[in-house]
């Protein structure tokens, strides 16, 4: 009878053991990832590379184990990509939209929003480009097409036909620009296309009547040699709050304490958008980000940690 019980108490635990190990495999015997080992495809809005770089290098030397393979694209293919299964998590500007959520659920898988970050639109001019100031309302006129030459915004101005220049078809920032400044209606014929970022500075940089639309991360940075290299080449403009007077407005930069104060007009949040059915790679890549550590990363970025403090000193003359 002991030897009985012997018997069964093994078979028991060879059976959870087999259990156990067949719930850490796919359906062709691969072992499954889990938060902190295994392998990956994730897609991240371009506008977001150089902080997103620091993630995925901090995550991979905290976790030798995992991979991800990163496709830096625009916002539209990184959500094409997530809905054919071609990615298990994006880095977008936006929450996954009702008609998304609904198709991914009929599979059934419940996509889940992780926000990370708060973020700025930068708009950004040539050096020999001294209209570096623009009031918010002017600004509705330039991106619903009113205004299309540079003496429009100041009439000592010679540059000539104003340009805009997004980073990429598909782009967040254009998206986002159509949607909040002018009503979801078509950009203007003056609005075109690169692809990317560091193309858009590239353009701006060479173009005196250019106006160039790019993610606040590429130049905010004060420690990152790359975006200081950026400041050099181009200027930021500074933008007024809606509304705050014509004849003494308020101009403001995409600087950290101006998004926390929320004193920029141009802002947006960053989020994760994961598919993952299960606790994997992705959901642990996207605890890290949205973590301690990971949200040191964005702080030191220039970007606003969706749930670390920031401290904002005030200065008085």
């Amino acid at each position: 009878m002991f030897n009985n019980k012997i018997s069964r108490v093994i078979i028991g635990l060879i059976g959870m053991f087999y259990f156990v190990s067949c719930s850490q495999t796919d359906k062709k015997g691969k072992p499954l990832d889990t938060p902190t080992s295994g392998e990956i495809n994730i897609a991240i809005d371009e506008c977001y590379k150089p902080i997103m770089q620091g993630e995925i290098d901090t995550f991979h030397a905290l976790y030798p184990r995992t991979k991800l393979n990163v496709i830096y694209t625009n916002e539209s293919e990184a959500f094409n990509l997530l809905m054919k299964d071609s990615v298990r998590c994006i880095v977008v500007p936006r929450k996954i939209n009702d008609a998304e959520t609904a198709e991914l659920k009929k599979i059934p898988i419940s996509p889940r929003n992780i926000l990370i970050a708060n973020d700025a639109v930068a708009l950004i001019v040539n050096n020999e480009n001294k209209d570096t100031l623009i009031t918010y309302e002017k600004l509705e006129q330039i991106i619903s097409g009113e205004f299309t030459n540079w003496n429009q915004l100041s009439k000592n101005s010679n540059i000539g036909d104003l340009n805009i220049v997004f980073d990429a078809n598909g782009s967040s920032t254009a998206r986002y620009l159509q949607e909040k400044l002018n009503k979801n209606k078509p950009l203007p014929k003056n609005c075109f296309a690169v692809k990317s970022n560091a193309e858009v500075i590239d353009y701006v940089e060479k173009n005196k009547n250019a106006l160039g639309v790019i993610g606040v991360n590429w130049v905010s940075d004060a420690e990152d040699p790359m975006a200081q290299s950026f400041l050099k080449r181009i200027n930021v403009v500074s933008i007024s709050a809606p509304d705050t007077g014509i004849n003494d407005p308020e101009y403001v930069k995409p600087y950290q304490a101006y998004i926390a104060t929320r004193q920029y007009p141009l802002l947006r949040e960053v989020f994760i958008v994961s598919r993952e059915a299960r606790t994997g790679l992705g959901t642990g890549f996207a605890s890290f980000v949205a973590g301690e550590k990971g949200q040191r990363i964005i702080l030191k970025s220039g970007l606003l940690p969706a749930t670390a403090p920031v401290r904002i000193i005030q200065f008085k003359k």
